[in-house]
């Protein structure tokens, strides 16, 4: 996004965590006002055509199971912001007979503390080899609420005013559905790539390492890849002494990088894209 040469393209970094600039981001498309006069849309999972694009993923992977394993298998899934698995439990309430999902996440593990004890409590974000993951207030846990409490808008509304005036939230008789959970910190990453690559001769990138922690031994997993293991070279190297390459991500590296630093401020961007409208 920050080497396309367009002249109508503005890569905006933000100075902050993803948790700041997702939340400047939805204060910036809360503006209604705003939003439909620069008629803006997201391509993220903030936009929930993305995850509903995501449920052909699941459905693909099901059809694929042999049919002994299709109604056993769980989906493992490395999470940061909820919208990959949301998808495949969207599907499993469309009526596939998936078993259940497994939320993998890393160091910042707000998920796996949410459906180990059924609170919601925000904590400081530390960065990790699994930067994707790196999120404290997943946006789509909010659409996951939503179902959970029995559709009820006015509530989910209440529950995350908490969330945002106190940074935590307690679930009574808290309703996990078919997820489980498992956390993975930075000092277990390296060793999994390696025996992934020894058993498998595979090479996977940091956040689907956090997926291959303790894998079920008496049911199929299928364990959803995140990003090619070529944009994690340092971690790789150190794991397995290989270099991994991607022919797109090298001709990249000879572009030069457009960005615009930016506060994570909603103000902020707002004048930014105010200045830049055609």
């Amino acid at each position: 996004m920050a080497c396309t040469g367009a002249a109508n393209v503005y890569a905006i970094a933000v100075d902050g965590s993803f948790d700041a600039a997702q939340t400047a981001l939805k204060d910036v498309f809360g503006d209604r006002a705003f939003a439909t006069r620069h008629r803006l849309s997201a391509v993220n999972s903030i936009n929930i055509a993305r995850v509903l694009a995501q449920c052909v993923y699941y459905l693909s992977a099901w059809l694929r199971l042999p049919s002994g394993d299709s109604r056993e298998a769980e989906f493992v899934v490395p999470t940061g912001n909820f919208g990959n698995v949301l998808a495949g439990w969207m599907l499993q309430k469309m009526g596939v007979p998936i078993r259940g999902f497994r939320v993998a996440t890393n160091q910042n593990d707000i998920l796996h503390r949410l459906f180990t004890t059924g609170e919601y409590r925000v904590s400081e974000v530390r960065p990790s080899l699994a930067p994707s993951m790196d999120i404290q207030v997943a946006s789509n846990f909010e659409r996951f609420a939503y179902y959970s409490m029995g559709r009820d808008a006015a509530r989910v509304t209440e529950v995350m005013g908490q969330l945002r005036q106190k940074g935590a939230y307690r679930f009574e008789n808290f309703d996990r559905d078919t997820f489980t959970s498992s956390r993975c910190d930075d000092t277990e990453i390296p060793g999994i790539i390696r025996r992934v690559h020894k058993e498998h001769g595979y090479i996977v990138d940091p956040h689907t390492a956090c997926a291959f922690k303790d894998l079920s031994k008496d049911r199929p997993s299928v364990v959803l890849a995140t990003a090619n293991p070529a944009k994690f070279p340092d971690t790789i190297r150190a794991a397995i002494g290989i270099e991994p390459t991607h022919p797109s991500l090298e001709a990249l590296k000879s572009l030069p990088i457009v960005k615009h630093k930016i506060v994570a401020d909603a103000a902020a961007i707002r004048g930014f894209i105010e200045d830049r409208a055609v």
